[in-house]
């Protein structure tokens, strides 16, 4: 349900009311009675008059030309730097190309956050900003979104105090990294607003850097933050009013609620106040990918929304104005804009069937032409509205220009929209990678033996947003807050062992592993932060990928054990841990098509402290498994993770000894 802070609030008659309220409400709830929304509207207008005054509002960081675009930023992608549409893991290289083309179907981005750190910071010492500096051509995948004109926000996470401090404060880094990269925006991760430092420092930046807060920031802060989230808003039945939009016209919102399968008010929130959405299909790991007919609303929305951007900027806005009595007792609710002879009607449809009439009941002006400019409609006296959808009326004056590119657009697109109505949620499966079995008679003397066969599996770890083998932690959920967060939690699995795998006593060692190299003249694909902390040869290699680990296995007649494997040899007698303890890779990679993630083992030595956001650290004890997202390009190669081989047993067991 959603909490207190996410409802809408009630503006009280006057519009006066206090500060410490209005300041920092999410949405103004619309009355629910038609007969009293010309006064609320007038208690808008007051209500902004007044705070504008109180506060000084000053907006001139609006005027800047070089961050106008903000405004007109309707659609933003967040992903995970190393999202498989965006990443080549086979290849390990970006495809910028390749994600626009298979997110198309959301109408195109005008801006994409890249995710970075969390939630693998914290496996070892490294920094938010090292997750940025680590990641080779990084820079180049900017200047690719940029060619193909869309707008490339950093995320900033203030709570990343336990990791090694940079050379300069968190402000004077964040400054030089958006120099560094050429980025646009940075996103401020739990955070409503940044202190001044913070935004002196961005504002000041080489390019001049745009501010989004996640979630309500307060009415003091939207003359320095142009975006912010309109995360967790819930709406009163007619749609009302995002405050932080009404107060600044000009300040950008981003709905989203990361855990919805359904996004239809979200949609409807945004197409009434003339605001954007935020596209986030793959939360930290978790698939919550959009279905059909909320991707066709937002097609239908954004169409719109950059035609007739000035309009919804600059014109004359009057919420909950024009509706006929028929359409309001339907469900559907119609908001107006205006500006330079051109109106455009937004119209949502709160029910759950098809709508077809005249919603409004302004009748047209003498010589004006009204378009269905979501169904590419000319001149239309009834439209259709979508359930749970929308649809936009735009009335021309006599003489006007008439919205021919639109409407052809929009007729081009209409019919795959109109049979875009499939509401179910688009589930996907995390493919487990099964290796091929490599046969081994010899084994050294100290393996230790899992026999074949099926048996129950408890397996342990820590509930983070990144959920766990399948599916989402939350699913139609306002946030979650301890102790369904970061708690402790177990499952029991069936588990069956393909045959007798003998798993090794201990981690293979940096001297073995260089060795290898030496032997075989290995080089992996991407040498970045290869062979990282070998200085003492009796301790477990780290610094190595699950490629690496891969290759070395392939080259010793053996592979990596499996998650089930290496639990099963760690309840025995004989299985040992080096020092320092670190994560071991297993065989246990997933893959939904989206997100990569392999199960960490052992718990680790190193431990990150400060924060429940960092990853899980110290030793652990065998059931404890950790989904660990992989990054590339080398990021994933981490100081805390190496890694034990495992071979599979066939015929008479032969040993070393």
């Amino acid at each position: 349900m959603p909490r207190a802070i996410d409802r809408p609030t009630v503006l009280p008659r006057g519009g006066a009311i206090d500060p410490a309220v209005g300041d920092i409400v999410k949405i103004f709830a619309a009355p629910d009675d038609p007969a009293d929304w010309p006064a609320w509207r007038s208690d808008l207008a007051a209500w902004r008059d007044e705070a504008r005054a109180r506060l000084d509002y000053d907006g001139a960081v609006y005027e800047r030309a070089e961050t106008g675009w903000a405004r007109r930023a309707y659609s933003v992608a967040q992903i995970w730097l190393w999202d498989e549409r965006l990443f080549d893991h086979e290849r390990q290289e970006f495809t910028v190309d390749a994600f626009l083309a298979a997110t198309a179907d959301h109408g195109g981005f005008d801006g994409v956050v890249l995710w970075h750190a969390y939630p693998v910071i914290g496996i070892d010492d490294r920094n938010q900003f090292d997750f940025y500096r680590d990641v080779p051509g990084l820079d180049a995948v900017v200047a690719a979104f940029h060619d193909r004109g869309v707008r490339v926000f950093i995320d900033y996470n203030p709570w990343d105090t336990g990791t090694r401090r940079a050379q300069h404060a968190d402000p004077e880094e964040l400054a030089a990294i958006v120099g560094e990269l050429s980025v646009d925006g940075v996103f401020l991760d739990t955070m409503k607003e940044g202190d001044a430092r913070l935004i002196d420092a961005l504002l000041q930046a080489t390019p001049p850097q745009v501010l989004e807060g996640e979630s309500r920031v307060p009415n003091q802060r939207i003359q320095d933050h142009q975006l912010s989230w309109a995360q967790w808003f819930s709406d009163s039945a007619a749609p009302g009013v995002m405050r932080a939009h009404w107060f600044e016209r000009r300040h950008m919102m981003h709905s989203t609620r990361r855990w919805n399968r359904d996004h239809s008010e979200e949609l409807q929130s945004a197409w009434m106040n003339g605001t954007g959405l935020l596209v986030w299909d793959a939360v930290f790991g978790v698939w919550v990918g959009w279905n059909e007919r909320d991707k066709a609303t937002l097609r239908r929305m954004l169409r719109v929304q950059r035609a007739y951007g000035d309009v919804l900027v600059d014109g004359e806005w009057s919420p909950l104005l024009g509706a006929t009595e028929d359409a309001l007792a339907a469900g559907i609710y119609v908001s107006r804009f205006a500006a330079d002879g051109v109106t455009l009607w937004t119209v949502v449809n709160r029910g759950d069937a098809d709508w077809t009439g005249d919603p409004l009941a302004e009748p047209a002006a003498a010589g004006a032409r009204r378009h269905d400019v979501t169904g590419g409609v000319a001149d239309v006296t009834t439209v259709r509205v979508p359930a749970r959808g929308v649809t936009g009326v735009i009335e021309v004056a006599a003489g006007g220009a008439h919205p021919e590119s639109l409407l052809l657009a929009a007729a081009a697109d209409t019919a795959a929209d109109n049979e875009a109505g499939d509401a179910r949620f688009p589930a996907r499966e995390a493919v487990r990678t099964v290796p091929a079995l490599a046969p081994a008679t010899r084994i050294p003397a100290d393996a230790v033996v899992v026999e074949q066969g099926t048996r129950e599996l408890t397996v342990t770890f820590r509930r983070r947003e990144t959920g766990f083998y399948q599916g989402a932690p939350y699913v139609e959920e306002w946030k979650p807050l301890p102790p369904r967060l970061h708690d402790d939690r177990s499952e029991t699995l069936t588990v069956t062992i393909r045959g007798r795998v003998a798993v090794a006593a201990r981690e293979v060692t940096a001297a073995e592993f260089r060795a290898f190299v030496e032997e075989t003249g290995y080089r992996p694909l991407v040498a970045d932060r290869f062979l990282v902390g070998v200085a003492s040869g009796a301790a477990p290699v780290t610094g190595v990928s699950l490629a690496d680990a891969r290759a070395y296995a392939a080259w010793a007649g053996a592979r990596l054990p499996d998650e089930f494997e290496w639990q099963l040899a760690a309840e025995q007698p004989g299985f040992g841990r080096a020092e320092p303890a670190v994560w071991n890779w297993t065989e246990s990679e997933h893959t939904d098509g989206i997100t990569r993630f392999v199960m960490l083992k052992g718990g680790s030595d190193h431990v990150t402290t400060g924060s429940d956001w960092y990853t899980d650290g110290g030793r652990r004890d065998a059931t404890f498994s950790l989904k660990f997202l992989l990054p590339g390009l080398g990021v994933e190669r981490s100081s805390s993770i190496g890694f034990r081989l495992a071979w599979d047993v066939a015929g008479d067991l032969e040993s070393d000894r």
